[in-house]
């Protein structure tokens, strides 16, 4: 959830929620207030999968092993391969080289960071395919979603 209120008959979910609705799950969306959010559909096949509902507002911001980054994480499943966290990047932040062995997607919530190939500002989404190589820095600091590892979840609308 980006803005405002998004509701269903399981609850109603502001601002900062991270929802996954895994592979069957079953809702009838709506919004009283109106809402703004970054859907992601057939993304998560595999009916074990859980049902995740995350307040990432009450979430403390862990330290990383990376100098001026922060992550708050959202999903791991045993037996799945996709990570999903949320990243904070202070000014200056420079993580280096990065690699995705098996992918990535990042969603820019808010800042901008910049890469070899261009600059990403606040509601930019970018698919990195599985090998992908970039070195990210960000000069006045950015917050990212990030998935790791989650090409080979998806899945066409097309049967």
């Amino acid at each position: 959830m980006l803005e405002g209120v998004f509701s269903d008959e399981h609850g109603d979910w502001p601002a900062g929620t991270y929802l996954l609705n895994p592979e069957g799950f079953r809702h009838t969306p709506f919004s009283e207030p109106g809402c703004v959010l970054f859907v992601k559909l057939r993304q998560f096949a595999g009916r074990q999968r859980r049902h995740v509902i995350v307040d990432t507002q009450q979430l403390a911001w862990e330290s990383s092993s990376i100098p001026g980054v922060a992550y708050k994480a959202l999903y791991q499943q045993a037996g799945f391969s996709d990570v999903m966290v949320l990243e904070r990047w202070d000014p200056k932040a420079d993580p280096g080289v990065i690699s995705y062995e098996h992918g990535a997607e990042l969603f820019v919530l808010e800042g901008e960071f910049a890469d070899e190939a261009g600059t990403y500002a606040a509601g930019c989404w970018l698919r990195l395919p599985a090998g992908s190589n970039h070195h990210p820095r960000s000069v006045r600091g950015c917050t990212l979603y990030i998935k790791k590892a989650g090409l080979p979840y998806l899945r066409s609308a097309v049967a």
